[in-house]
């Protein structure tokens, strides 16, 4: 079953798993759009029982999703639908990875290439996550751009790999290839690109073949963790910052050198570390 509608990702179901194939030329931003029709599908499924899991994949082999669009806030009109719709305590951007943490399916991550800034987030957000060795890398890319994580990155790295470990990748802004994030927990593992296909079909068929109810149960047992004060201070942190100069400045010169373009995508963090330089 094929679900339409849906200008930035292509949706279809069979025995159980959704896949949900992330499609938004060049480089998979993740601009308002996408952030609404994310939220659109996984209400549309929230209470369909015959979805039992969801795997997130890119159509871009390159980019899972690049980042936040740099130009987001050109669709306030889709930004302030999106705030209305969100919980107490949490601002847009957090919104899609409470989302996706809070879905009642089992939500996987099939990582084939790079994801940064709110594209780690939502990888961070899945369930489980894999990731091709050869070929993908994560990296909260915020500090160079002279901001902080705003999409509860801060908050979901604390967690999956320790605070010493969170600051440092926070802090750096480097690209953490797919064996130091499984070996840290960021991810539940990386392998050979060959193998990842296969792989993750195997995991979805086998968590959705299981009897009714185990799923239910299982994600029952294991919550997803309550950060409440843990975002709004996110939240205030980015705030203070995304407003300033600074930010204003590098962001816009990392435009006109090719940010947001498959070849200034590929070393983000060079790029923006001329300009911070």
């Amino acid at each position: 079953m094929a679900l339409a509608g849906y200008s930035t990702l292509q949706a279809t179901t069979e025995n159980g798993v959704l896949r949900v194939v992330l499609d938004n030329p060049p480089v998979n931003v993740l601009d308002a759009v996408m952030m609404r029709e994310v939220r659109d599908l996984l209400a549309a499924v929230r209470e369909d029982s015959s979805v039992k899991v969801i795997v997130f994949e890119s159509a871009n082999p390159e980019f899972f999703i690049a980042h936040v669009d740099i130009r987001v806030a050109d669709r306030m009109d889709i930004l302030e639908e999106l705030a209305a719709s969100a919980p107490e305590g949490v601002n847009v951007f957090q919104l899609i990875g409470e989302l996706i943490r809070r879905q009642p399916q089992v939500t996987i991550v099939k990582l084939a290439g790079k994801a940064r800034g709110g594209g780690a987030e939502f990888v961070a957000a899945a369930d489980l996550a894999y990731a091709a060795e050869e070929t993908a890398g994560l990296g909260q890319v915020e500090a160079l751009m002279g901001i902080t994580p705003g999409g509860g990155g801060t908050q979901y790295l604390r967690e999956r790999v320790g605070r010493n470990r969170a600051l440092e990748i926070v802090l750096t802004g480097d690209l953490v290839d797919a064996r130091t994030a499984a070996s840290i927990g960021w991810i539940n593992q990386a392998m050979p690109a060959a193998r990842l296909d296969a792989y993750v079909s195997d995991v979805a068929s086998k968590i959705a073949a299981l009897p009714d109810g185990v799923i239910a149960a299982a994600k029952k047992a294991l919550p997803p963790t309550e950060y409440g004060q843990g975002l709004i201070a996110e939240n205030d942190a980015w705030a203070g910052l995304v407003g300033l100069p600074t930010a204003k400045r590098i962001m816009d010169t990392a435009l006109t050198r090719g940010a947001q373009t498959p070849d200034g995508e590929r070393d983000l963090e060079s790029l923006l570390r001329t300009i911070v330089g």
